[in-house]
């Protein structure tokens, strides 16, 4: 099926939509998309004030929760979920929770666009105006399919360089979308704080390891246990460290003396 329907935002003051329930993940991507600004604004947000841009909106998780009834878990696993496919970016301090919807323009076109054309227009245009139409809709469902991924080239490195180490032990492992994995990869530096240099050594490390191999298959893995490899890398290192210390020989010395 191709084409558009019209969903005002006003369908958020009808009883049906204000019926107290909790959200699929469905009905809370349709709320961010209407959430989202459809353009550029100032908050002001305690004593500061803040340019909102176009496809964005500030929010919290405790508002997110109650206005979906879900609990911070399965908030925080959605909207990471989001972002690792290309959906949202989302940029959290002390105060706030910015989320920004990735090609706002696909899902938002304004009032004048859409408003319908003259009589005399339609009747003159009216084939020539439906046909274009229909392309644009039928590029933009592909473009809402298949988003923009962002990532830089190391990201990209790291994806085939996991998958590379995953055929190693397994060479009959489905190949997955690379691209997808590059933009995780993304997420695990610049949203974590992780260096492109930790995020290799791990890949290596965790792929020479006869537990974590079978465990570590792909980057949302990789991202979830990371303290927790980087910890036992560490106690590794102090175990080795610790039996190479220098052992007191007690027969080199007389305790009679």
């Amino acid at each position: 099926m191709i084409g558009w329907i019209k969903l005002h935002r006003k369908i958020q003051d009808h009883w049906i939509y204000q019926e107290k329930r909790k959200f699929s993940r469905y009905e809370a991507w349709l709320d961010l998309l209407m959430l989202a600004n459809h353009k550029d604004n100032k908050v002001l947000l305690g004593n500061e004030l803040l340019l909102v841009e176009k496809g964005s909106f500030i929010t919290s998780e405790l508002k997110l929760m109650e206005r979906w009834s879900w609990g911070k878990g399965k908030l925080r696993s959605f909207l990471e979920m989001l972002e690792s496919d290309g959906m949202i970016i989302r940029k959290t301090d002390r105060k706030k929770t910015t989320i920004t919807i990735c090609n706002y323009s696909v899902y938002h076109d304004s009032e004048e666009t859409n408003r319908p054309q003259a009589d005399h227009e339609r009747t003159m245009n009216g084939l020539s105006a439906d046909t274009n139409k229909n392309d644009k809709n039928v590029k933009n469902e592909k473009n809402i399919n298949t988003p923009r991924l962002k990532y830089e080239i190391c990201d990209m490195e790291n994806a085939e360089y996991l998958f590379k180490e995953i055929q190693n032990n397994n060479p009959d492992a489905k190949k997955p979308n690379l691209e997808k994995w590059a933009n995780e990869f993304r997420l695990i530096r610049e949203r974590d704080k992780r260096t492109d240099q930790q995020i290799k050594y791990l890949i290596n490390w965790s792929h020479q390891d006869s537990f974590w191999k079978t465990n570590i298959l792909s980057p949302a893995s990789l991202r979830k246990q990371f303290d927790r490899l980087v910890t036992k890398i560490k106690s590794d290192k102090e175990h080795k460290k610790a039996n190479k210390a220098p052992r007191l020989n007690v027969e080199e010395f007389d305790l009679d003396d």
